[in-house]
């Protein structure tokens, strides 16, 4: 609430009034803006994933999954960053306020250069991406948090056991782009993203189908 005390004592200063009001913006933010928020706030040297969910509070499961599902998408680090998406997954279908990582994994510094690197490259795409994306179709928030946790861990049991090479870069994506409707809270590309997991799921069922049966078939010709 602005002072009337002290837009008169502006006014009688000749000063020009400060009426700038004292806002929540981490809540209303785009993605792009709250990840270069992250890498301008970052430590110099080393970051935790604790620091991480502190900045952002309420929104910290879907910037979370957003940054893990990115990093999933490299075949070097998808296991890692897969088994780290399970966390917040579960406690999301669990009805939890933020993610809790165990305190070890919560406490492990990482470098900042990675987190510089990531928001460097995702910033850019992710403002060409909100041209398209705002807050719409509204849909119920805890019926919903649980959903996409739920959908998540269907995603990641595919991205880490589908025994096919770059299977995980499809299901990686789709998380990303779940956790990014979920963070912007975009229903309209919620809906969109969650019919494209329907898929994903689907093809990677007939894919793992398919090479059971291949395994099979090979051992039958052995036998």
């Amino acid at each position: 609430m602005i002072s009337s005390i002290a837009l008169d004592r502006d006014a009688n200063e000749g000063r020009r009034p400060n009426l700038k009001l004292p806002t929540d913006d981490t809540a209303l933010a785009p993605a792009s803006v709250l990840l270069q928020r992250l890498h301008d706030e970052a430590p110099a040297d080393h970051f935790t994933l604790g620091w991480l969910m502190s900045r952002m509070h309420k929104r910290s499961f879907g910037l979370i999954m957003l940054l893990l599902g990115v990093v999933a998408v490299a075949p070097g680090v998808s296991i890692v960053a897969g088994l780290l998406l399970m966390i917040p997954a579960f406690q999301m279908i669990l009805g939890h306020n933020m993610p809790v990582f165990p305190r070890r994994v919560a406490a492990r510094p990482l470098p900042t250069r990675h987190l510089a690197a990531l928001v460097q490259r995702a910033v850019p795409v992710l403002r060409s991406l909100e041209k398209l994306i705002h807050p719409r179709w509204p849909t119920p928030f805890d019926a919903t948090k649980r959903l996409v946790g739920a959908v998540v861990v269907l995603l990641n049991i595919t991205l880490l056991f589908t025994p096919v090479p770059l299977s995980n870069v499809v299901p990686a994506l789709v998380i990303a782009l779940i956790s990014l409707a979920y963070l912007e809270e975009d229903g309209l590309l919620l809906s969109i993203a969650l019919l494209a997991s329907v898929v994903v799921l689907a093809v990677e069922l007939a894919v793992v189908w398919e090479t059971i049966l291949g395994a099979k078939w090979i051992f039958a010709l052995w036998h």
